[in-house]
């Protein structure tokens, strides 16, 4: 793509091996590919509506992004396309664990009850794509058995620790008046605290639902509800797909740091792969866009004041 002003260079790192073409280059190299982009005035206003208002394309968001960071190394399959999809979202959907929260909730919640390193295992094959979530979300909640009081109290003694950088996110996306969803195969009890602390409704949650038994003084597991999306695999795109027949969403966005996030385009426009917690090599591959700094999405959704 040739402009006639300034020239930046930049490299697309990619992830996997096969061939993809974008508006702005094909991707030819399961390495990297570097290339250049010339910007001249006719150029740019090429980018504009016919009546001279701004209309960011994808290459003129892409330069914009270029011009406000140091490096211009970009991580993902579809880098152009998940910013532009970020960029005109009217709903970003968002992992809780290892995501929105520093850690994995129901890690949080294993080792608070002293059966850390059996749920650790679980989870970790959960979230790597080796066992369906389903399975493993029983097999956790069978050998944790959690009452409602156990969890309250470690909610009040251990708050869950917000990811740096996410509520400066979250304020921005609320800003712009773009909705936001907490979609999480975590415990819908655990997220609600984390959920108002964000100036989220609870109301925007898709979580597991615990069933306690009210007639107990500590209120005993007695279950969960199988009904909800996230209780099983494939549930993230499922409760995105009713998300968006309920909202009549036309951009969605996930974010997260698990292959069951990954399983949410489509119906999402892009996924965006969050390694600022942990970094997972199956969903680096899958990301159309892989970040581990959330002021990198807090650029896109600013670019909305141009």
């Amino acid at each position: 793509l040739r402009r006639t002003s300034r020239l930046a260079a930049f490299s697309i790192a990619k992830t996997n091996t096969r061939k993809a073409t974008s508006s702005l280059a094909s991707f030819t190299s399961p390495s990297s590919l570097v290339f250049s982009k010339r910007f001249s005035s006719t150029t740019m206003a090429a980018t504009m509506g016919n009546n001279g208002n701004n209309a960011m394309t994808r290459e003129s968001l892409l330069e914009s992004f270029l011009e406000q960071q140091s490096s211009s190394t970009l991580v993902g399959n579809a880098v152009p396309d998940a910013m532009y999809a970020l960029y005109n979202a009217d709903a970003v959907c968002f992992d809780v664990d290892s995501t929105v929260i520093a850690e994995e909730g129901i890690d949080v919640l294993a080792d608070y009850l002293g059966k850390g390193q059996e749920v650790a295992a679980l989870t970790k094959q959960a979230m790597e794509g080796g066992m369906k979530f389903q399975e493993a979300l029983q097999l956790r909640l069978d050998l944790l058995k959690p009452s409602k009081q156990q969890i309250q109290t470690l909610l009040t003694e251990q708050p869950l620790v917000l990811t740096p950088g996410v509520d400066t996110l979250m304020a921005t996306l609320q800003r712009h008046n773009i909705d936001i969803w907490l979609v999480s195969g975590g415990f819908r009890i655990m997220i609600e605290p984390v959920a108002k602390s964000l100036n989220i409704p609870v109301t925007n949650i898709v979580a597991n639902t615990l069933w306690f038994d009210d007639n107990t003084s500590e209120g005993t597991y007695k279950g969960f509800d199988p009904n909800e999306p996230t209780s099983a695999d494939m549930g993230k795109p499922k409760a995105l797909q009713q998300l968006q027949a309920q909202q009549g969403y036309q951009t969605m966005v996930m974010v997260g740091d698990g292959a069951t996030d990954a399983q949410a385009k489509p119906p999402a426009k892009a996924f965006i792969g969050f390694g600022g917690v942990i970094e997972r090599q199956a969903v680096k591959e899958k990301a159309d866009w892989f970040v581990t700094d959330f002021a990198d999405m807090v650029r896109v959704v600013e670019m909305r004041e141009r």
